[in-house]
């Protein structure tokens, strides 16, 4: 898709972090914009933000593990705009050491990070497929390239995405469609991924509060990443060029796969590298 200015993209998890840069960024190049999220207020202060700028603007509050909300989304985005081009399925929580893990929140983390990609894919693709364009992002991380001690939940859902956009890349080729995919896997981001207890339902906070990294570790390492808007600029190259890997933080994801073949060969096991996780 060389062509943004009039099309439509539609991105979940977008009152804040990167889901916010994406609408910014995907507004200026001229595209009507959908924004999605969980958090009421935070969702109606971005849409309202973004609509002062002169930018065509609508958003929904969509709880993306329900298939359910993600179809709303999708006719609100119909309704709104008549079509959709460009579908970011980027909301995301936290997740923390396999180990002792309970099973609320192993249930909370993949329903987000995972169904929520499923759900984005299932109910927006067969719009993309009909009209032979468009474009799908999907949020993984470097976590999803290589695994690392206390984020093993997380780590789990992010793989799998990281294997889910790269069948459908290959069942998309194999069709000769015009559609195209990407996956996102960045390092630390000026986020408040770190903060994802905020939006805990209650039986999940009740036992897994305690499961996820201290607040002032996470915080400190997410105030040294990158800015989401930086993450934005990679992400509307790989949808114009297109390109399917999009590494915010290349020295990080190429390590974690160099320690990976290290691993197979040698039984020396894989590391990440947190200095490469903080810049590119």
């Amino acid at each position: 898709m060389q062509e943004l200015r009039g099309k439509v993209a539609v991105i979940t998890g977008a009152a804040s972090g990167m889901g916010r840069a994406f609408a910014n960024r995907f507004a200026a190049e001229g595209m009507k914009v959908v924004l999605a999220d969980i958090e009421d207020d935070t969702l109606a202060g971005a849409v309202d933000e973004l609509r002062a700028t002169g930018a065509a603007v609508t958003g929904l509050r969509t709880d993306v593990a329900r298939i359910a909300d993600v179809e709303a989304l999708r006719d609100h985005t119909l309704d709104a705009f008549g079509g959709v081009h460009v579908v970011c399925n980027n909301a995301g929580v936290a997740g923390g050491a396999v180990v002792d893990a309970p099973m609320e929140l192993w249930r909370w983390v993949v329903g987000v990070n995972l169904w929520g990609v499923i759900h984005g894919c299932h109910v927006f693709l067969p719009l993309l497929l009909e009209q032979d364009e468009g474009h799908v992002v999907n949020t993984a991380s470097v976590a999803g390239l290589g695994g690392s001690a206390g984020l093993g939940v997380y780590s789990t859902t992010k793989f799998a995405i990281v294997g889910l956009s790269e069948s459908l890349y290959h069942d998309l080729a194999a069709r000769g469609s015009h559609v195209g995919v990407s996956v996102l896997c960045p390092g630390f981001v000026q986020t408040r991924i770190h903060e994802s207890h905020r939006n805990m339902p209650d039986d999940v906070r009740a036992v897994a509060a305690g499961d996820l990294p201290p607040d002032d570790v996470a915080q400190t390492l997410m105030s040294l990443g990158i800015p989401p808007d930086d993450v934005a600029a990679l992400v509307v190259k790989a949808v114009t060029e297109p390109r399917f890997f999009v590494l915010p933080h290349p020295r990080a994801a190429h390590g974690a796969v160099e320690s990976h073949l290290a691993w197979m060969d040698d039984n020396v096991p894989a590391e990440l590298d947190v200095e490469t996780l903080l810049r590119p």
